[in-house]
């Protein structure tokens, strides 16, 4: 909660107090007072921090108690005496629009990211690449070549320059709102969030060059929603680059303002049988690997040059690796087979084109939720269902067995990975959206159970150091403590590699 927001809110609470409190004959003077507070809080926080609709009822309280108690104080005379049924009335009125105001401030609030944990500041880069050998499929009504935005965060020489906002693009904040079930402005105070990266600097010269990391975000999702990750690994002496898979982040902002939104959901559809749903997954999951070897393709032509950019010649492109949540994280362990990329991380993701190779012989971390483990250990416990669990998931029993019998698959693979080097673990309490900034958003996300019982920044600061231990191994030959098993700065973290 940001200082004259909070100010402003108790000024309206001392306002309706004085109000409610005071005498009518001693209200006149001490009241104007108090709204002239309010009113000067109220201009400083819409010029320092920028109004916000969650703020929607003080700024209407603060405004009518200045015009009342204006009136009042200069006309010299009392207020017009009200019916008291009316009086209760309008108190009660503004009790509920504070209580309401206090529960939006808590439920939306201005959050501040965890701040990077490295020695490096962190400095970000935008692209705009145009893929001329892959047309686009995901959008029917216009002819084109596949597009993606990918944001890179780097390690930057000192700045004490101005933070980049965490969401660049705020015009795709109603997109973002809208994929919740949300109405269009209910994120808007988001673009008052900042990161902890500078825009466009120099990329620091303490090493001639850093290792490279490919993100990929989810289904639905977007590159902003791993600022926190990729913040993270760039402080520590990486270069991230984080791909918005376009048509299947909840929104997209091109340079020329082009907006585009989620298409790829209508791969998907409840009149369809399993094997037409993961066919489809399949077909999704080539794309996003594709996009994945197009983007490594471009950051090999920034290096040389052949793109302008701050990164060139300062990417270790012998040390590549990727990383990615839910979706993300199937298309980092698709991606792997290419021979650039040397390690890489699921969070949280099933895997796709499970019979189209063979298993991945590469060092790879699969760090799940405790829910998502939960399902992954019925299977290796051949677990039958019943039919009231089978109801409640809303599946039919066919649909069950080849669900389990492509997770046996999927377990297998993760086996012969894990088995080149890696690990398999969950984190406790943790759900689904905890490996993204969704968590940061809202309190009520915890509640409702769309995040877990783990406080966000526990969960952030755990991931992100298994993530960091991991890549420190693999890619920089340091590090690795982390890999070897239970630590117990980290009790919640749990190592299930030998139930493979």
């Amino acid at each position: 909660m940001r200082l004259f927001e909070l100010l402003l809110f108790l000024s309206n609470i001392g306002l309706f107090t004085l109000t409610v409190l005071l005498k009518k004959e001693r209200r006149r003077i001490p009241v104007f007072v108090a709204s002239g507070i309010a009113t000067l809080l109220l201009v400083i926080h819409w010029t320092v921090e920028g109004y916000r609709v969650q703020l929607f009822f003080p700024y209407c309280i603060t405004i009518i108690f200045l015009a009342i108690s204006g009136y009042s104080y200069f006309k010299k005379t009392g207020p017009k005496k009200f019916p008291r049924f009316m009086l209760g009335s309008a108190y009660t009125a503004i009790a509920i629009m504070l209580v309401v105001t206090a529960g939006l401030m808590y439920a939306f609030p201005v959050f501040k990211l965890p701040e990077p944990a490295g020695e490096f500041k962190v400095g970000t880069q935008t692209f705009h690449f145009v893929d001329t050998n892959r047309e686009e499929i995901f959008d029917k009504a216009r002819d084109g070549k596949r597009e993606l935005m990918v944001q890179v965060w780097y390690p930057a020489q000192a700045s004490t320059g101005k933070y980049a906002p965490f969401i660049h693009d705020t015009q795709i904040l109603p997109y973002m709102a809208a994929n919740y079930g949300l109405p269009g402005f209910t994120f808007g105070h988001l673009k008052y969030v900042s990161s902890h990266t500078y825009s466009g600097v120099e990329v620091s010269s303490a090493q001639t060059s850093y290792p490279l990391i490919l993100a990929n975000p989810g289904f639905g999702s977007s590159r902003f929603l791993h600022t926190s990750q990729a913040e993270n690994l760039a402080s520590h002496g990486y270069i991230v680059a984080v791909i918005d898979h376009t048509y299947n982040t909840f929104a997209t902002e091109f340079p020329d303002g082009r907006i585009t939104t989620i298409s790829t959901n209508d791969l998907f559809s409840p009149d369809h049988d399993y094997r037409t749903e993961s066919g489809n997954r399949d077909k999704l999951g080539k794309v996003l690997t594709d996009d994945v070897a197009f983007a490594l393709d471009q950051f090999e032509l920034i290096q040389s040059g052949q793109i302008p950019s701050h990164l060139k010649g300062r990417m270790d492109l012998g040390h590549v690796g990727v990383f990615g949540h839910s979706i993300g994280g199937a298309t980092s362990y698709d991606a792997s087979y290419d021979p650039r990329i040397a390690v890489g991380v699921d969070l949280d993701g099933g895997l796709y084109r499970l019979r189209d190779r063979e298993g991945l012989r590469k060092p790879f971390l699969f760090m799940n939720s405790e829910s998502e483990f939960e399902r992954l250990k019925k299977v290796m416990d051949n677990h039958a269902y019943t039919e009231e669990e089978l109801k409640r998931m809303g599946n039919t029993r066919e649909w069950m067995d080849q669900v389990t019998e492509d997770k046996k698959l999927e377990l297998e693979r993760m086996r012969e990975t894990v088995a080149s080097g890696g690990q398999f673990l969950y984190i406790e309490n943790s759900e689904h959206l905890n490996f993204t900034d969704v968590q940061f958003i809202s309190p009520i996300f915890k509640m409702l159970g769309i995040t877990g019982k783990i406080a966000p920044e526990r969960a952030n600061s755990v991931i992100n150091a298994y993530m960091l231990d991991f890549f420190d191994m693999y890619l920089k030959n340091q590090g690795g403590i982390l890999m070897k098993g239970p630590d117990s700065r980290f009790p919640e973290v749990k190592f299930v590699t030998s139930l493979l």
